[in-house]
């Protein structure tokens, strides 16, 4: 009796070591899919509030949800034009001057993703210990889906059937998603060295690995120190969001200088996200693959690059798909500065010509 209670323990044991192994390895295939999944905003799936708008009563902020607010500034006067910024979740300090010519036609709206810079942060910090549904929330809150359900919101606020878009960096990925998922509400789409984050990054798109090459030896060892603290899932929900915040602007203080320019550049924005960051990584996973949207898009699309940014060249070359679109190599302005990531602002004559000449010209 006594050996049969032995087996049958034995038994319950070993069953139990293979369904916390089972267990394990289903949480961390989980961990690895995407929350977001094309298609999901176009269908109402997964949003935190209905893609209508409420109604708008205070003309300095766009109402997107009851309880969500995005700050804005508009610059120029004429045919709507609304600008993603990348970061992820990095708002611009001020207006790309390579636009001024061109505020007699447009006017460029330079919006805060929720979760940014002046727009309403939903979260300080998770009181929950279930990380899943913590993700989830994330996810539905700040994510992929809120941030393209709320381009649409955007689009409906000024009244247009149409809207012509561009995006930057992290927001030119963002923008060619709301482009696929909306392909009728997009008049003309300029991605700006769109983020190379389609698939999971390689040796030639892995931004992180691309920057240590450019980092002195002398900074490489605390640049890892803060990238392995980045990426430090396990303990996310234990930060707040000022925590996230300052452990993404020390991460951006080392990507910036890799590219070549000043931290300043970095500091002179408005303040950065801090679970609106992580909640687009969350969204988008370990395996995305959302090569599917390039199909989808039908609007004319330009993508632009400038010619020295190494880090970002090998990401905006996989957008090359998109049926109805121009890739270009935006030169130095007269031999100066290096025309990187943005270049907007380092090549403003021709970044400014080259962006004039699309939106002018007529649609096929």
């Amino acid at each position: 009796m006594k050996k049969m209670l032995i087996k049958i323990a034995l038994v319950a044991l070993v069953v139990f070591i293979l369904l916390a192994v089972a267990g394990g390895l289903y949480l961390n295939w989980m961990m690895k899919q995407p929350l977001y999944h094309l298609g999901d905003v176009a269908a109402e799936k997964n949003l935190r509030g209905p893609l209508v708008p409420p109604e708008q009563t205070d003309p300095s902020v766009w109402k997107v949800e009851d309880d969500i607010r995005l700050s804005f500034k508009a610059h120029g006067d004429g045919e709507p034009v609304l600008i993603v910024h990348g970061g992820p979740g990095i708002p611009y300090a001020s207006a790309w001057k390579a636009l001024d010519k061109l505020t007699d036609r447009y006017k460029f709206y330079y919006y805060h993703q929720r979760g940014c810079g002046k727009s309403t942060r939903p979260f300080t910090t998770f009181e929950s210990k279930n990380y899943y549904q913590n993700m989830k929330t994330l996810e539905k809150t700040l994510g992929l889906g809120a941030q393209i359900a709320d381009i649409e919101r955007i689009r409906q606020i000024l009244g247009r059937e149409k809207l012509t878009i561009i995006g930057h960096s992290y927001g030119g990925f963002i923008a060619t998603l709301y482009a696929a998922e909306f392909p009728d509400r997009v008049n003309k789409l300029i991605l700006v060295a769109p983020a190379g984050v389609l698939t999971p990054p390689d040796d030639q798109r892995n931004l992180f690995d691309l920057a240590r090459e450019k980092l002195t030896e002398d900074e490489k060892e605390p640049y890892d120190k803060v990238v392995k603290e980045y990426f430090d899932f396990g303990k996310i929900f234990s930060k707040s969001d000022e925590e996230l915040a300052d452990l993404h602007m020390r991460l951006g203080h080392y990507l910036v200088g890799a590219m070549g320019y000043s931290t300043e550049d970095i500091e002179a924005g408005a303040k950065c996200g801090g679970w609106t960051v992580f909640a687009l990584y969350f969204s988008n996973g370990r395996a995305q693959d959302y090569r599917e949207a390039l199909t989808q898009v039908t609007a004319p699309t330009l993508i632009l690059v400038g010619e020295d940014d190494h880090l970002a060249m090998a990401g905006s070359e996989t957008y090359q798909p998109i049926k109805d679109s121009k890739f270009v190599k935006i030169k130095r302005d007269e031999q100066k500065t290096p025309a990187g990531h943005f270049v907007y602002d380092d090549s403003p004559q021709t970044f400014g010509q080259t962006v004039e000449e699309f939106l002018s010209s007529k649609s096929k």
